[in-house]
């Protein structure tokens, strides 16, 4: 099974399993996954950047005790199908508490993991493959580039980064 971070036309960007890359693609050509916040059926993959860990860890040079953004050869062995459902927007405050978090979660990644730039697919590489030290690293990487690596078994995630202050 692997992750994806998809995203409809409205911008709305959801998470959703499938047994492998060719079935997400499969799915979305044929118009089966659906966008659960207001049901579009136009969806793209969303672009990927690295998993964020469970817990905050401490800093640089220190092992994190929950997830991070090392990537692994596990696998997840099950989950749930695509569904679409409909949803109500969220409130204002909602969406408040939602970038607040956003911007928690820049910072924690910003504060305890390497910065790799367009390097973020060569790194993660690296690590996977044992020749380089594992370290927590994100980065930029292309659409294709986060597919090979999905493909190669080398974990990583989408998120969404946020300005640190409106303007």
């Amino acid at each position: 099974m692997i992750v994806f971070d998809l995203k409809c036309a409205q911008h709305h960007v959801f998470e959703v399993w499938f047994a492998d890359s060719g079935a997400c693609e499969s799915q979305i050509a044929s118009g089966e996954v659906q966008c659960p916040v207001c049901g579009d059926a136009k969806i793209e993959k969303a672009p990927m950047a690295p998993n964020l860990p469970a817990g905050t860890g401490r800093g640089r040079g220190h092992k994190s005790t929950g997830g991070s953004l090392q990537p692994s050869n596990s696998r997840v062995s099950a989950a749930p199908p695509a569904v679409a459902a409909h949803v109500e927007p969220p409130t204002p405050e909602q969406m408040g508490e939602a970038i607040k978090t956003l911007r928690k979660m820049r910072e924690v990644v910003e504060k305890n993991f390497d910065h790799v730039g367009d390097r973020f697919p060569e790194e993660a590489r690296k690590i996977h493959h044992g020749e380089v030290e594992r370290r927590n690293i994100y980065g930029d990487a292309t659409r294709e580039e986060a597919e090979e690596l999905s493909e190669e078994g080398i974990e990583i995630s989408q998120m969404p980064w946020l300005p640190r202050h409106d303007s």
